[in-house]
């Protein structure tokens, strides 16, 4: 029931965003007449998480495919953000379901969990003198500066390769990374065009909470054994 749940609740976010999304259309989806079928994962807050990670997973694995074998900690950074600002721009829904990921406490406690050692291993050359909390408070600043960003819908003034030279900028300053050391990392962002990847991750998640409903329908379907 609970695969069954999150696959339902998963088409109706990529159709109508969080606030969007209501018990009763993922009941009917489900074939629950009684109740909210979000209980089954806390509520509708727990849902998204369990999304949310499932979409992330994916943002990892694309980036580190599309690298080619540069580790450099830097561009990866770069690269992950950057691909989040595209899967904005393919819907409101999309847009409204990542603003939302990066406010309530759950899934922006997910988001955030344990990025403070990673920021640390990524940036840590440029504040060495950065304590486990000064992490931790960096974190916050550049989840914040993240949302900010998101909420912004590209528009002919705001154009993408404006948004993200801003982004970026952004963030490598608050990390003390020298001018000489960050623009040609963006430059070089700026050469890959990141849309069919944004689509493409949305497509395999669409595709995967097919599978899985499907699945999960077929084993209600199917014989018990005794």
């Amino acid at each position: 029931m609970k695969r069954k749940i999150l696959s339902a609740s998963a088409k109706v976010f990529l159709e109508k965003g969080y606030a969007g999304a209501s018990s009763k259309m993922v009941a009917d989806l489900v074939g629950v007449s009684n109740g909210s079928p979000f209980f089954h994962y806390g509520n509708k807050e727990g849902v998204l998480l369990e999304f949310v990670k499932r979409m992330f997973s994916g943002q990892f694995r694309m980036v580190e495919h599309m690298t080619c074998g540069d580790n450099d900690p830097l561009l990866l950074y770069g690269m992950e953000t950057t691909l989040q600002m595209h899967i904005v721009e393919i819907s409101e829904p999309l847009r409204e379901l990542y603003v939302t990921a990066y406010t309530l406490p759950s899934t922006s406690a997910y988001i955030t969990e344990g990025m403070e050692k990673k920021l640390a291993v990524i940036f840590g050359s440029f504040r060495p003198r950065a304590t486990e909390q000064d992490w931790a408070l960096l974190e916050l600043a550049t989840a914040g500066i993240t949302r900010s960003f998101m909420v912004q819908p590209c528009t002919e003034e705001l154009t993408m390769e404006r948004k993200l030279r801003s982004y970026l900028s952004s963030c490598y300053k608050l990390f003390d990374v020298p001018a000489a050391r960050y623009e040609p990392l963006i430059e070089q962002i700026l050469r890959i065009d990141f849309a069919p990847k944004a689509r493409e991750i949305i497509a395999k998640t669409v595709r995967k909470v097919d599978e899985d409903y499907e699945a999960a329908m077929a084993g209600m379907d199917a014989p018990i054994k005794e």
